[in-house]
């Protein structure tokens, strides 16, 4: 894997917002473990590997010097509601549960959305369905969120009506915002 080269783009007193760096994934994977969270490090590895080839910009937050969160932005995103119109996707943001309520996810999402309006004025993400996500859909309709109007995916497909589907972290919504 290459090194990644740590560039920061927030801080303040106690928040640093700053690009992925390799020994981040082990962290993030550990802690979300400790949450409960079934997790690997494969996915924090391979948003490294992403960010490292040019793919996304993946950021950390940390608090008082410990990481407590991360995001990562695609711009022009190969997938979901908006694949290949050149619109930036925010995947995979996450804030640790015993760093929450200290204002990280809102300086995560203020930079990723800077970040995306340098490659377009639309950014969106995929929210999940469950109640696990019931923070992140409030917020994102907070800043200004607005369902896609395909309905639910399941996976990388529009969920067909009336079939039935597991409600996992696979079964989402789309949402968009415009920038600037």
């Amino acid at each position: 894997m290459e090194e990644s080269i740590k560039m920061e783009y927030f801080r303040d007193e106690n928040i640093l917002i700053r690009t992925i760096l390799p020994e981040d994934a082990q962290i993030i994977c550990d802690e979300e473990k400790a949450q409960g969270w079934a997790q690997t490090v494969d996915k924090y590895l391979s948003r490294i590997n992403d960010f490292n080839s040019g793919k996304c910009i993946s950021l950390i937050a940390e608090y008082k010097g410990a990481v407590a969160g991360y995001i990562n932005i695609y711009p022009n995103s190969a997938w979901g509601a908006f694949a290949h119109r050149g619109y930036s996707e925010i995947v995979d943001f996450g804030v640790l549960e015993k760093f929450r309520k200290n204002g990280i996810g809102t300086k995560l999402m203020d930079t990723a959305e800077k970040i995306a309006a340098e490659y377009s004025d639309t950014v969106y993400l995929g929210v999940g369905l469950h109640s696990g996500y019931g923070s992140a859909q409030r917020m994102y309709v907070k800043r200004g969120y607005v369902p896609d109007g395909t309905g639910v995916w399941y996976g990388e497909s529009i969920a067909a009506p009336y079939k039935e589907y597991c409600n996992d972290d696979n079964l989402i919504v789309y949402l968009s915002k415009k920038l600037g």
